[in-house]
């Protein structure tokens, strides 16, 4: 990935989305640029991943649905009764398609950073908790011992943010998707074994 692509990527995104978006998605690139450094993972590759996490984000529900349908991404149960959260896996497509990203890490990064998915790379770990952490972000529970956290240990910051999730979701009434409480699962289970 070149210098050259990001500054591309970046014109790109501020084209894109909106004011507010924009700045939470120099917020995600810059942190993620920040953890990568921490944990021995390209910064480049994060930055990237961090640029374009919500490059569908904007994009009206139609047009999330018709893009993942154009690309044969699975649009599960929880999906398809609240389409807002097809934005990942649009934005998976249009990373490959329109911005030719074509490191698997990078894409799945983009594909998992709201729900997560048991055995994340390191990667994919970055982009999911930069998107909670990124320091536009205000309204998170918990969000300065999980800022704390996400720079010692990204397993223990990762359940932290997954456990946040699902009481919020839970106490709210809100639609939890499987692949959320699977992932909580298995790192709940990975780190009671250490």
């Amino acid at each position: 990935m070149k210098t050259a692509d990001l500054k591309k990527i970046r014109k790109s995104m501020e084209k894109e989305l909106d004011a507010k978006r924009y700045e939470h998605t120099l917020g995600v690139a810059y942190t993620a640029a920040a953890l990568a450094m921490c944990n021995d993972v390209d910064p480049v590759k994060a930055e990237t991943a961090g640029l374009l996490h919500d490059c569908a984000k904007c994009f009206s529900d139609d047009k999330k649905i018709s893009v993942c349908r154009k690309n044969n991404m699975e649009i599960n149960s929880v999906e398809s009764r609240n389409p807002y959260l097809l934005h990942a896996k649009a934005g998976y497509c249009i990373a490959k398609n329109k911005f030719d990203i074509e490191d698997q890490d990078i894409l799945n990064a983009i594909l998992n950073h709201t729900t997560g998915r048991p055995g994340m790379s390191t990667l994919e770990k970055i982009i999911y908790i930069a998107d909670y952490i990124e320091p536009s972000r205000k309204q998170a529970p918990n969000l300065s011992e999980v800022r704390k956290l996400a720079f010692q240990n990204l397993d223990q910051a990762l359940l932290k943010i997954l456990t946040d999730i699902l009481s919020y979701l839970e106490s709210g009434g809100g639609e939890i998707d499987p692949l959320t409480k699977e992932t909580y699962d298995y790192y709940a289970d990975l780190l009671a074994k250490c």
